[in-house]
């Protein structure tokens, strides 16, 4: 990796920005590209672009901005992105500063800006140089996912397509399946998330099927495949729960997707026994409810356990002895259990609690 310095003013920065293009984002009299595909959406908060622009009109510095030299004195943002667009943004009319907007500055506050130098190296080097730095420059700033991380490394037109259904404010899969679905589009969750169901779907095995999958997609032409798996998906959940409430987020339904497609389901029915699990006492995991409604497997309901006080007094009711086999044991030797099952309509009650032998209650969990 080669790294030289280049000075930049504001002035040169903000010549030609233009932030409307289908393809990105310019500066630089045309010549840098702002956001780049591996390049995250702006998720600068208000507070944060103020402290940039007051950086810069107090004269601090803003710290180094790393720029991918690639040749013809083109350029690609590789560090600098944020802090980029907001300077473009105030500078441009776009936001303000305290009330005040650029244009309505003193002449000599406005050339001070304009005159004000940005600390730029630009670099040249192999793709997996280029991704490892820009792993290492972005740990100052907003700290980024592995996904916007894995985007620096698969660029190509699979990633355009992927990103612009899933990677921006308001996209399509924001549209059709944000009642379902944890994070922000912005900062690549709903693509991560996409990319993780249908790898899959397709088999990939091991840590690192997002990785895989995008590898082996990376010279696709458009991501189909995975915008219409991903719809699939929601219908689905929209079809068996279509009234979600807030726990509904970040449900893995590809997974259950996968194993329960096929299986028939009525809304109706599944509607009515939420509202009978949300109402009992006995389950202490609200977001486990869609995952057992679907499943079956009560572990998802975190089902209330009986206290140390019921142990106790079910011990010395059975004076010791296993509830089935009938061996005498130390409490400690023995677990609670409901004696009319939670599933049957038993309740977490000192009156339905027994106690059986560890071998005993495993040999009943299996059945």
């Amino acid at each position: 990796m080669n790294i030289t310095p280049k000075s930049v003013t504001i002035r040169e920065l903000t010549e030609g920005y233009n932030s409307s293009l289908e393809g990105g984002i310019i500066g630089y009299g045309g010549r840098l590209n702002i956001r780049p595909a591996f390049q995250r959406e702006f998720v600068y908060s208000v507070s944060q672009c103020t402290e940039v622009i007051k950086s810069v009109m107090n004269g601090y510095p803003l710290g180094v901005m790393y720029w991918l030299d690639k040749g013809n004195d083109t350029f690609e943002m590789l560090d600098g992105q944020q802090r980029t667009l907001s300077i473009c943004n105030y500078v441009c009319g776009n936001m303000g500063y305290n009330m005040d907007y650029f244009r309505s500055l003193p002449c000599d506050k406005k050339e001070a800006i304009m005159n004000y130098r940005l600390m730029v190296y630009t670099c040249t080097g192999e793709e997996s140089e280029i991704v490892d730095w820009f792993r290492i420059v972005n740990i100052y700033g907003e700290k980024l996912t592995d996904q916007e991380i894995l985007n620096a490394a698969y660029t190509g037109r699979w990633l355009d397509d992927a990103k612009r259904l899933f990677s921006k404010k308001d996209c399509d899969a924001q549209k059709i399946s944000a009642d379902y679905m944890k994070g922000s589009p912005i900062r690549q969750e709903y693509l991560e998330t996409a990319i993780r169901w249908i790898a899959v779907h397709d088999d990939l095995k091991g840590k690192n099927i997002v990785r895989d999958y995008m590898s082996q997609h990376r010279q696709d032409t458009n991501c189909n495949a995975m915008w219409l798996y991903f719809q699939s998906v929601i219908n689905w959940a929209k079809t068996l729960f279509p009234k979600p409430d807030k726990y509904a987020k970040g449900i893995d339904w590809g997974k259950y997707y996968e194993a329960y497609h096929n299986r028939d389901y009525d809304a109706g029915e599944l509607y009515e026994r939420f509202r009978e699990l949300m109402n009992d006492d006995d389950v202490t995991r609200i977001a486990g409810i869609y995952e057992y409604l679907i499943d079956g497997d009560e572990r998802h309901l975190n089902l209330r356990k009986f206290r140390d006080k019921d142990k106790a007094a079910a011990y010395m009711r059975q004076k010791g002895l296993c509830e089935h086999c009938g061996k005498k044991c130390e409490i400690w030797e023995m677990e609670a259990d409901h004696i009319t099952p939670w599933s049957l309509g038993g309740h977490t009650t000192p009156e339905n609690c027994q106690l059986l032998c560890k071998e005993c209650n495993r040999k009943k969990s299996n059945k």
